[in-house]
């Protein structure tokens, strides 16, 4: 089997600053965090932004700017921005920040679903920040959109004139056949990178029959020219992180997927997550790519054509 390319996402939009001491907010935050990750094993960062001041999900360039020049100096990770921003964004918004930056890689939802982040709520009843709460309460009627005209216009706008190569997102099986019409109207370029995302509620759940109907899928319809990685949320992660490195797939980690490092126990750093994740897999045999090594597996464009 090829090796390994660990991915680690640093903060996401959907945990709240309330939820762990430890989930990164500000652009000094984030940076440390992603640097760390990398010195840890992870080849690519996936990474959002956010309000330094109120911990609120942010795609503003202003937001990216406080850390990617840094995480830029302090290693060679491949930085892989999302165009997803926060479900409560249009997509102007939503992809402004990428498209200030130009980066390697950028991810892409294939398609408009449910995002239930309620179940989150728990018996919480403190937050640090007014808008905590009722973000996630009120995602008993949210929607994520990304309609086949939004994705085009990502395609256009961060691909084909940025250089942009894409983490194809596929939170259920309808995603992978949405990726395949796109492929077949020629504008997407192979290798077709792949994170299957598991576990989030409105999209498949994390269980391991899934995984090998999701991979049997993608295997019919792209045959060799893709290559998947895979991520679940919450207490799944690491068990299907070692199913896909077992599989022969990439495998992503980080506080965006999962605040904690084991039952109960909160994760102190995203680096934490990255080390637990590449002893598994180390053990399984693979060997972890390194960021050079990415950037040739997926074809991308180099860190020296960024705009940060």
């Amino acid at each position: 089997m090829s090796k390994i390319i660990i991915s680690c996402a640093i903060t996401g939009s959907i945990h709240t600053p309330s939820m762990s001491p430890h989930l990164p907010v500000t652009g000094e935050q984030i940076a440390e965090q992603s640097i760390g990750a990398a010195k840890a094993g992870a080849a690519i960062l996936h990474l959002h932004a956010r309000d330094p001041k109120t911990g609120q999900p942010s795609a503003k360039p202003e937001h990216f700017a406080a850390f990617l020049p840094t995480i830029r100096r302090g290693c060679d990770a491949v930085v892989n921005l999302s165009t997803g921003g926060s479900a409560l964004m249009p997509l102007a918004e939503r992809i402004a920040g990428p498209m200030a930056a130009e980066p390697e890689m950028c991810s892409l939802n294939m398609g408009t679903m449910n995002f239930a982040l309620y179940p989150m709520l728990g018996k919480r009843t403190e937050w640090q920040h007014d808008w905590e709460e009722p973000f996630l309460r009120d995602s008993d009627d949210l929607v994520f959109k990304n309609t086949p005209r939004d994705i085009v216009s990502v395609l256009d706008f961060l691909g084909r004139q940025r250089g942009a190569r894409f983490e194809f997102e596929c939170y259920d099986l309808g995603h992978l056949h949405m990726l395949a019409h796109f492929a077949d109207r020629g504008l997407i370029k192979t290798p077709i990178f792949i994170q299957f995302v598991m576990g989030v509620l409105g999209g498949i759940a994390a269980d391991p029959e899934h995984l090998v109907h999701l991979k049997a899928t993608a295997d019919r319809l792209f045959g060799d020219a893709y290559r998947f990685s895979v991520l679940a949320a919450g207490r799944m992660q690491m068990k299907m992180a070692a199913m896909a490195a077992s599989m022969g797939g990439h495998v992503r980690v980080g506080l965006e997927d999962n605040l904690y490092i084991a039952r109960g126990e909160l994760a102190r750093s995203n680096a934490q997550q990255v080390e637990k994740v590449r002893m598994i897999v180390e053990a399984l045999g693979r060997e972890v790519a390194t960021p050079a090594q990415a950037r040739t597996m997926l074809e991308l464009k180099g860190a020296d054509k960024v705009a940060f």
